[in-house]
């Protein structure tokens, strides 16, 4: 009956013991996913854009291919600085170095897996004391030459996790590795392109200050010669040279601004700055921006590689809590050594000269001081930290592009509104110009006219570059576009 009792104890036992040591399971932290994103609805407190533009909330676009998102600015100019950078940058070799590492790691991990075999070849030669070998002191001892070959193999069984517990989170540490590889190339990806339309909306900018400065400069010459014939005073002729050297000291300053924008960009191609003149090219209409759709939130969450690369933090975490509960039980190990030993090489591999020893060796400890149980506590926290770096990667995310979703669409009103205040701009100036040149109106007047409508042309221009750099922002947010997967055959190189 006792022999009963204790088959059917065993078992269970056994199984207690390697639940207690094993890796907990691992569950998806909860996280409150919104249904759909605040700025892609039209409730009665959110205006529609003075144009007509609203976002609406997209199907789910996970499955669609994604990749080469810039391609669809139609910019032949930003696809090659783009591939220009990807084969380049330093961050990227940098990030796909470690992508190597951390690869190579988990193939250390994964090598526990299997016996461990090696073979050795090697030669003695040596003499005995007469007592060492049984023989009456002042006995001569000759020296002796002996040749070994010895085959040898040890391998850990995994009795309790800590083999597999240490290979899952290796794997999980490449996985993440390599996410952050994917924000290092999206990251990369959209500084380029942000960097590109503020240089190309500085040099809109810089054409509108410079027709200013013409402008200025051909008042100056109209007002010098009606100066000297008499019909103005002084007043009128300073203001008009005023008028012209701040105009020039604008264009000046827009000039130091494109210069700062083309060394950054110059930088994020791998480029000395002094090797690298971007062409003029100024930033058209925005129209041609493409319109991205916020998808569902939950998409998000399988979109973004930092957070993918959280997660795969948290799961690498929870295996190494596995880990560290191994260390509290016996650890079984089996070695085996065979090979020959004889007074020449040759005599090596006979038969006579083999000699072979098997083992097994249960090791665990009994007083550590309290050390393993630590380890355990601090693999708990870890994990416990990494859900909460998780948790937090998601609000971040959300937030970006809630963000970028409200700065496209008070941006477009905004647009809208300006190009009203252009075609307004323009007419008082036309208006001005021809009241000041029959008389009716003062020099002042104009200029304040003219002032006017080059803060507001200088006004639209900037707002076209930051629809376009906020437009790479929300792709950037929704985790780097919808038409192809992102390409890691970088990092694998």
């Amino acid at each position: 009956m006792n022999k009963l009792i204790a088959r059917g104890v065993a078992p269970l036992v056994a199984a207690l013991v390697l639940t207690a040591c094993a890796a907990p399971e691992f569950k998806q932290p909860a996280v409150d996913v919104p249904t759909a994103f605040k700025e892609t609805q039209t409730p009665a407190d959110v205006k529609v854009a003075a144009d007509g533009t609203r976002w609406k909330e997209a199907q789910p676009a996970e499955q669609q291919p994604r990749g080469e998102w810039w391609l669809a600015f139609n910019d032949p100019g930003l696809n090659e600085l783009m591939a220009e950078a990807i084969r380049n940058n330093a961050n990227l070799s940098v990030a796909a170095a470690r992508v190597k590492q951390a690869r190579a790691i988990a193939g250390i991990a994964e090598a526990d897996r299997i016996p461990q075999i090696g073979v050795g070849v090697g030669a003695n030669r040596g003499q005995q004391a007469p007592q060492e070998a049984g023989l009456p002191q002042g006995t001569r001892m000759a020296p002796a030459t002996s040749y070994t070959a010895r085959l040898t193999a040890s391998y850990e069984v995994d009795l309790f996790g800590r083999v597999s517990s240490n290979v899952a989170a290796a794997r999980n540490d490449a996985a993440t590795v390599e996410a952050n590889y994917r924000s290092v190339l999206l990251a990369l990806q959209a500084d380029v392109a942000q960097t590109w339309f503020r240089l190309r909306a500085t040099d809109a900018e810089l054409a509108t200050v410079e027709q200013t400065v013409r402008l200025r400069e051909e008042s100056v010459k109209v007002n010098q010669r009606r100066f000297d014939l008499g019909d103005i005073g002084e007043f009128d002729l300073s203001r008009a040279k005023t008028e012209l050297a701040t105009s020039r000291a604008e264009a000046i300053g827009l000039q130091r601004q494109r210069t700062t924008a083309e060394h950054a960009l110059a930088v994020l191609l791998g480029r000395p700055a002094a090797s690298f003149t971007a062409s003029v090219n100024p930033l058209a209409e925005a129209n041609a921006l493409p319109s991205i759709p916020g998808g569902l939130p939950s998409s998000l969450l399988e979109r973004r590689p930092d957070i993918a690369a959280a997660q795969r933090a948290m799961q690498a975490s929870n295996e190494r809590i596995g880990v560290a509960r191994s260390a509290m039980f016996p650890a079984l190990t089996i070695s085996a050594d065979g090979g020959g030993v004889g007074p020449a090489f040759s005599d090596v591999f006979r038969w006579s000269s083999r000699s072979w020893l098997l083992g097994a060796l249960l090791s665990m400890p009994i007083i550590d001081g309290g050390r393993n149980r630590a380890n355990i506590a601090r693999s708990e926290a870890a994990l416990e930290e990494s859900v909460g770096t998780y948790r937090q990667t998601v609000l971040t995310a959300f937030a970006e592009v809630e963000d970028n979703l409200a700065g496209l669409r008070i941006l477009s009103g905004q647009s809208a509104q300006i190009e009203d205040a252009v075609v307004s701009a323009r007419r008082s100036a036309d208006l001005a110009q021809k009241l000041y040149d029959a008389g009716r109106s003062s020099y002042l007047e104009l200029l304040d006219a003219q002032r006017n409508l080059a803060a507001v042309e200088r006004n639209a221009v900037q707002l076209r570059g930051d629809r376009a750099v906020t437009t790479v922002a929300l792709i950037r947010s929704l985790g780097g576009g919808w038409e192809a997967p992102v390409n890691t055959a970088q990092a694998s190189n």
